[in-house]
Formats: C-alpha cells, sequence, structure tokens
C-alpha cells in the first residue's frame, strides 16, 4: 500500500469512501459521529487545498484517506483538554481517517505514515467509536482525557510518542 498527497481529481472517490467508512461506523453502534454531512466536499477540498489531504492506493485504486496536520498547534481543540497530554512538544494529528471494506490495514498505514513526519502524534474520536479505540489502544496510544470539538461535542484524547 502507498500514501500520497490527494488532489482535487481525487474528491469523488474520497467521498464514496466516506460514505462507506459512515456505514461502517453505524454497523458497529457508532451513530453519532460523522453526521450532518461531515466531512463534507468543502472539507476535503480544504484538506487538499492545506496539502493535508492523503489517499492510500493499493494496486493504483484509492482505498482510503487521512488529513495529517503537524506543527505547534495544528489543531486548537487541543489546547484544552481535561486531562493531560503526555507532553507539549509540536505534535501531528490524523483526522478524517476513512477506510471502506476492500483493503484492511488503512489505518496502520496512516499511522506509519505520520510517524515518518513526527514521533508525538494526537488524534481523537469519538467514546462510541470503539473500533477505533481498540486500534489505538492496540497500537500503543496512551488516553489523555476529553477535549471538545468546535460544536462543543466531546472527544476521547489519544497520544503516542516514540522515544
Amino acid at each position: 500500500m502507498q500514501i500520497q498527497k490527494a488532489t482535487q481529481a481525487d474528491i469523488d472517490v474520497i467521498l464514496t469512501i466516506i460514505d462507506e467508512a459512515r456505514s461502517i461506523m453505524r454497523e458497529n453502534g457508532n451513530t453519532t459521529q460523522w453526521t450532518n454531512g461531515y466531512p463534507s466536499e468543502k472539507t476535503i477540498l480544504e484538506d487538499i487545498n492545506n496539502e493535508q489531504a492523503f489517499v492510500c492506493l493499493f494496486n493504483d485504486k484509492i482505498v482510503g484517506y487521512f488529513c495529517f496536520m503537524q506543527g505547534e498547534n495544528p489543531d486548537p481543540n487541543y489546547s484544552l483538554i481535561e486531562g493531560n497530554w503526555l507532553n507539549n512538544d509540536p505534535y501531528g494529528v490524523i483526522h478524517r481517517l476513512a477506510s471502506g471494506r476492500s483493503v484492511k490495514g488503512i489505518a496502520q498505514k496512516a499511522f506509519d505514515f505520520a510517524f515518518t513526519k513526527t514521533n508525538n502524534v494526537r488524534i481523537d474520536t469519538l467514546h462510541e467509536n470503539i473500533p477505533m479505540q481498540n486500534f489505538l489502544n492496540k497500537n500503543g496510544f496512551e488516553y489523555c482525557g476529553v477535549i471538545y470539538v468546535g460544536d462543543g461535542s466531546p472527544r476521547d484524547a489519544f497520544q503516542k510518542v516514540i522515544i
């Protein structure tokens, strides 16, 4: 599997994968994440324009999508946490991680990619997203507390630091 920057030409495939990921969430009891059209085409295009959008390719076919941001404070929602981050160093964050049913291992590839860019990664997810929380726990991420996103809703926050 390969990772490459997404382009505007990829938008229709990305949105299809997001719809499929949304269906998988619902089947696993996660009925409140990615509602009301989120993530929208506008959001994905912003990711692309900010050069933070990435696709996972398998046999030259797009099978996954994620947004990867990094820097001093790439996600202002992470400034306040009910709990404690592992450190206050610059970090990377993965958002909008989506895969369909065709290929397994998208999350692992996305995080492997992130750790080639930084040794410090944060992520948040809804409490109901049990598959993502299981993945994070299995892969050495530590639960740090609760953050709140733009609409005020809570998210469980995780971080992993490779020393």
